[in-house]
């Protein structure tokens, strides 16, 4: 119980413990009022030899139920559901010679190519199997839960509840169904995942450099604060932010949220040094840089993605300029290869606008993004019925994208708690958290008359845990400052958070057959029904 105690003392905390030095970089502030005095900080958890144990278990759960039985389920060895769109891209992006789609026949050419590329690099080397086109998924799956882990130990300064959040990840539906399946919402969540971890990094590290000045007594030198130097980890969430754009259309949301985010914690850092004017000396010293990073970076990243369609000359709608698209107009002065990639861009566009429900596109498995968050509309990916091996009578293998309901039917409560530690405590860890979730959520509101289905929501998933292994983390420390006088409400919080790990975890199990394609029985198969908006 004293690792418990010690391990989830917030920032803030003055008790005992591995925490207990940092003050200034805690993690219930979003900028300190002038006049507070700054003790030393520490940027992150203290305990590495604990952490890296505890890493390496969360690893090797994450790589069990990531490749366990991973080739199932498929349809007769072919691709099930949207796999059947993009693991024959991947191939034919791999076979073709170019590394770009060339030929139209394959059919929805609509997303651009990073997504492919992460496919063919598996189907490279384990050929067209469902190892093939699975593996890559599955192996940014387990790096989407280290992740996880690490950017919560991170912010909560705290290995137990950095293990709690990987916990949570390793048992989410969500991120399992996604993580064993050939499509591309996983690669976007992983690069996404990998740009948001660099934004918190870079928090830190702007912080540890505001604070050398400040004790060298320079933080006043000017009246905009110090200049801080090229800031690597914003540089590399720049790159992230353009292949999660180069993977799927949607990653321009996640550009215009962490940019927000990124400006805030520049803001917040220089209130909290006591800068004269931190607003002025964010515009005056952070807006280029970060701009240059995290807006135009994801636009070059994105264009590099297309070289290989400008090198190849078959690429679709390589030549549209003379063909489809006029050689006179206003537009003629662009050169023809770029005319035609927009002509590429404008199709891909009009395709997705036109996939409306007012236009007669309709899926019995389509659903609304107010559904989302307690995953009341999951998807049936494959199911086959008949004989199998779970003795007499007939068997089901199903799987279902669902998420884990022990953490998904609390994500309202859990987004309300991060709303009231945002304005009450100015908590920078949930106000992250919800920039992220609203990121992957919000904007699907834009435009309610589109088909849409519950896959679109991987992105929040990550969040969703991060969110809840949060508020695991109130509940102790809540209780950890007064455990030697009131011993009895910490063991009660305690126990409150062991109780609720373990019914995610059973949760978890309960839903594997179904998450995995394992047969099951025909009883067994509608007692997973847990709702009637699930069958």
């Amino acid at each position: 119980m004293g690792w418990v105690t010690s391990a989830v003392l917030d920032a803030n905390s003055t008790a005992p413990g591995p925490l207990a030095q940092d003050s200034v970089e805690n993690s219930t502030d979003l900028g300190s009022r002038p006049g507070r005095t700054i003790p030393r900080p520490i940027f992150g958890p203290t305990d590495r030899f604990r952490g890296r144990w505890v890493g390496l278990v969360i690893l090797i759960l994450a790589t069990v139920t990531r490749f366990w039985a991973l080739v199932y389920p498929t349809d007769q060895g072919t691709p099930v559901f949207d796999e059947k769109h993009y693991v024959p891209q991947g191939w034919q992006v791999l076979t073709g010679g170019n590394w770009i789609e060339d030929n139209p026949a394959y059919g929805l050419v609509v997303h651009p190519p990073v997504g492919k590329w992460m496919l063919a690099i598996g189907e490279s080397v384990f050929g067209y199997t469902p190892l093939g086109w699975r593996i890559m998924p599955a192996l940014c799956g387990i790096g989407i839960i280290m992740m996880v882990y690490l950017v919560v130990r991170r912010m909560s300064r705290s290995t137990l509840i950095g293990a709690l959040a990987g916990i949570f990840a390793i048992c989410d539906g969500v991120l399992v169904v996604q993580s064993r399946l050939g499509m591309l919402d996983i690669f976007q969540a992983f690069f996404m995942l990998a740009a948001f971890t660099a934004l918190i990094a870079d928090r830190d590290q702007m912080r540890e450099r505001m604070h050398r000045v400040y004790v060298e007594g320079r933080i006043s030198d000017s009246r905009f604060g110090p200049r801080l130097g090229f800031r690597w980890w914003r540089f590399t969430s720049g790159v992230m932010l353009g292949l999660t754009c180069g993977t799927k259309w949607s990653g321009i949301y996640f550009v215009i949220f962490f940019v927000i985010l990124a400006l805030g914690f520049d803001v917040a850092a220089r209130r909290a040094y006591h800068v004269q004017r931190p607003w002025v000396g964010t515009l005056v010293r952070d807006v280029v840089p970060s701009g240059m990073s995290l807006a135009v970076m994801p636009v070059i990243i994105y264009l590099l993605a297309f070289i290989p369609w400008f090198n190849s000359e078959t690429s679709v709608y390589r030549y549209q300029v003379g063909n489809t698209v006029g050689l006179v107009g206003p537009w003629a002065w662009v050169p023809a290869a770029w005319r035609s990639l927009w002509y590429y861009e404008s199709s891909i566009l009009n395709f997705h606008e036109g996939l409306t429900n007012s236009a007669g596109n309709h899926h019995p498995w389509e659903s609304k993004p107010w559904t989302w968050p307690m995953g009341l509309r999951p998807m049936l990916y494959a199911i086959e019925n008949g004989p199998d091996k779970c003795g007499s009578g007939d068997c089901v293998r199903a799987q279902m994208l669902v998420g884990t309901p022990a953490m998904w039917w609390l994500a309202l409560p859990m987004l309300a708690w991060g709303l009231w530690a945002v304005v009450v405590r100015r908590d920078w860890r949930y106000a992250a958290v919800l920039v992220g979730y609203g990121a992957a959520f919000l904007p699907w509101f834009a435009n309610l008359d589109r088909q849409m289905y519950f896959f679109y929501a991987t992105a929040m998933a990550p969040f969703l845990v991060m969110g809840l292994a949060l508020c695991c983390g109130d509940i102790l420390s809540a209780t950890a400052r007064t455990a030697s006088r009131r011993p009895e409400r910490h063991i009660l919080a305690i126990l409150v958070v062991c109780l609720y790990t373990g019914m995610v975890i059973a949760n978890f199990l309960w839903l594997w057959p179904i998450l995995t394609g394992a047969p099951i029985s025909q009883e067994t198969w509608r007692l997973q029904i847990w709702l009637p908006s699930w069958g």
